[in-house]
């Protein structure tokens, strides 16, 4: 426990069991006031229970909030990130990651609004999450104090959580009382999946952990076709209607369900130190990054679309550790901004039993020229003789190499 006095905490509040011990521990604990914040980032639960267990549980009605934030976190935070095409270590879609900025962002915004002088959060002490939120509560907050339950209190097993909500009169679903075969965070990117079932990396992920997409081998068998318009490098509307950017990737989901995309087996390296393995599910998400790279293919400089390629795991490992508030991912992102002014056009995908690929694109900006890349001959502005001086320009440093090897003998 922190030795400094706690008057009021704004707690991260889903309203399961877990959150719902923190409430009452900080309380016992802290002997504090405490506000909730519950966010809708699109995990697909009914936040009115949230309500009525925070009221259960004591809560003031004023200090009892619940906000929809789906068109924020897909407009600031999911948007700006594809825009990146950004892969931690090459395949994670960083779901989870890019959701703590906004909630850690709402829970600043809400302790200043409401006096209060700490801020909760329910990651445990082994996972990245804690790293997450914290670093964006100093960022957004320097003096700010920070209970972080998983790290203080002496519960230590579910048999002591279950038993510690009796003792409170904190309700219990049946569900709740046996181990949990698995932990799922969930929001409309996607859904990730860890732990118990999952945690040797040998087994094959059980069927019943899959949430968010079909099995790809009983998808239908007709593959379906769509059109993705992108604006400045954000999808703007699919088969030609216009779309919010929550509403857009919540079709793109649907769609990518029906077809079984968006499956990550994934062993990855935590922030923290360890390996873990997880199961993702990102349809829409899947489906965007393909599409945008599509888009890109046509609209992008080569220079341009390399350089992004290079920054782009940087751009990834900053987010995935938890510094989406920090200058260095801002200057990256107004980099990545700076390249998309022209990324605009549509691009048609075909979506088949797991898989998403473009089989069209177009753009006003286009800057594929069909007469520069024809084999046919025709007024081009390329003189096929060109090449051989470019060529031996660039064939210097490996002549010289080879002279040199020559009288080395080797």
């Amino acid at each position: 426990m922190s030795e400094k006095r706690v008057k009021k905490v704004v707690l991260a509040y889903s309203g399961g069991l877990d959150t719902s011990i923190i409430l009452k521990w900080l309380q016992t604990t802290y002997g504090c006031e405490v506000i909730t914040f519950t966010a809708d980032l699109g995990q697909g639960e009914e936040l009115g229970p949230a309500r009525d267990k925070a009221l259960l549980l004591g809560i003031k009605p004023e200090n009892i909030f619940i906000e929809d934030l789906r068109e924020e976190f897909v407009r600031d935070y999911v948007f700006p990130m594809f825009r990146a095409n950004a892969q931690y270590e090459g395949l994670y879609l960083l779901g989870t990651s890019i959701a703590r900025p906004l909630i850690a962002k709402k829970q600043i915004e809400i302790a200043e609004k409401m006096g209060a002088d700490a801020v909760s959060h329910g990651a445990t002490g082994k996972g990245n999450d804690q790293v997450r939120f914290e670093l964006s509560y100093y960022a957004l907050k320097p003096d700010i104090t920070i209970i972080a339950p998983w790290r203080e209190w002496d519960l230590r097993s579910r048999e002591q959580l279950i038993q510690f909500a009796e003792q409170h009169q904190i309700p219990i679903a049946k569900d709740k009382r046996g181990e949990a075969p698995f932990s799922v965070d969930a929001n409309l990117l996607h859904a990730s999946s860890e732990g118990k079932v999952l945690e040797d990396p040998a087994i094959e992920v059980p069927n019943y952990v899959y949430s968010r997409t079909n099995d790809p081998e009983t998808a239908p068998d007709k593959p379906t076709i769509i059109t993705i318009d992108f604006e400045k490098g954000d999808p703007v509307a699919i088969d030609g209607v216009k779309m919010s950017p929550a509403t857009l990737l919540a079709k793109l989901n649907e769609l990518g369900k029906i077809n079984g995309i968006g499956r990550l087996d994934l062993v990855e390296n935590r922030f923290v130190g360890m390996k873990s393995r997880g199961m993702y599910e990102t349809p829409g998400g899947t489906i965007l990054y393909f599409a945008h790279r599509g888009i890109e293919s046509i609209t992008l400089d080569r220079g341009a679309a390399h350089l992004k390629d290079e920054i782009m795991p940087k751009y990834a490992e900053l987010i995935y550790n938890g510094f989406w508030f920090s200058p260095e991912r801002e200057m990256l992102q107004a980099l990545i901004d700076k390249s998309q002014e022209a990324v605009t056009g549509r691009v048609t995908m075909k979506l088949y039993k797991g898989s998403a690929w473009v089989i069209g694109r177009e753009s006003p900006y286009s800057l594929y020229d069909q007469d520069l890349v024809t084999f046919e001959e025709g007024a081009v502005a390329y003189d096929h003789r060109d090449a051989a001086g470019f060529i031996r320009l660039n064939a210097l440093r490996l002549r010289t190499l080879g002279q040199r090897k020559r009288k080395m003998g080797l």
